[in-house]
């Protein structure tokens, strides 16, 4: 049986919702669960239209119209756990945990160093401590975690790699940080199934006209234990779908 998991980051819920193309990109995929980051919400501020059937789980930040992470499943999970129990990095809404009897979906929204680089320290420590916590569910069951990991991690995940090498997002510390993911037998999905495939971009600038010409970041992703290699069916780039700076993710699953 075939599982279709998409992740998007939806750059302010309402404002994708308003601009159309939300609901139409659900109804055309029917997704068994999507994970949304950067939601920018506050519990109450949205009454959603979703097709029957789905239970939504929401993580929102302590600060208003900032960060946030959503998923909405057709599965009712077995538990449902926000954040990564760490008192530094759990005031911002950034994780969602769901359990299931063959593996842990977990959402994220990596925090982002910042154009100055100002958090790329903090930004370090706190990929140091997700990955302890990815390792640590790995203990029980494999893990899949998706979601706006704001790293372009090799040359042809960015379309102009020399000239940003060193911008936030294609740092030397951050794309290294994602190698360490990878060491620990974790698997970049669509590279795993596409290593040459080059313009597959997520996210554009809204200057320029940096998505018509698709002058763009790969920085969105699926990620799972490598246990689950075999289980991969497609990984899918949905670069039609207009709503957002960033465009959704799916992973095709035969789970």
């Amino acid at each position: 049986m075939s599982t279709k998991l998409i992740s998007w980051n939806v750059n302010g819920l309402r404002a994708c919702v308003s601009k159309g193309n939300f609901y139409p990109f659900i109804e055309r995929e029917q997704p068994d669960a999507i994970c949304l980051q950067e939601t920018k919400l506050q519990a109450g501020q949205i009454a959603l239209a979703l097709p029957a059937g789905y239970h939504e789980y929401w993580n929102y930040a302590e600060k208003k119209g900032y960060s946030g992470t959503a998923i909405f499943t057709r599965r009712e999970p077995e538990a449902v756990s926000l954040g990564i129990g760490i008192e530094e990095h759990d005031h911002e809404g950034r994780v969602i945990t769901l359990t299931y009897p063959e593996y842990h979906l977990v959402t994220v929204y990596t925090p982002n160093a910042k154009r100055d680089l100002s958090r790329l320290t903090y930004r370090c420590r706190w990929e140091d401590d997700f990955l302890h916590y990815i390792r640590a569910l790995e203990q029980t069951r494999p893990v899949i975690f998706c979601g706006d990991l704001n790293v372009a991690h090799l040359e042809i995940d960015v379309k102009n790699a020399k000239s940003n090498h060193g911008n936030a997002g294609f740092t030397d510390e951050e794309r290294a940080k994602f190698d360490q993911v990878l060491d620990a037998g974790l698997i970049d999905t669509y590279r795993h199934l596409y290593p040459d495939k080059e313009g597959a971009y997520t996210w554009w600038s809204y200057i320029g006209h940096a998505r018509t010409n698709n002058v763009g970041w790969r920085i969105d992703y699926f990620v799972t234990s490598g246990i689950l290699a075999t289980k991969i069916e497609d990984a899918v780039i949905y670069d039609d779908i207009l709503g957002s700076d960033h465009c959704p993710v799916g992973l095709l699953l035969d789970i």
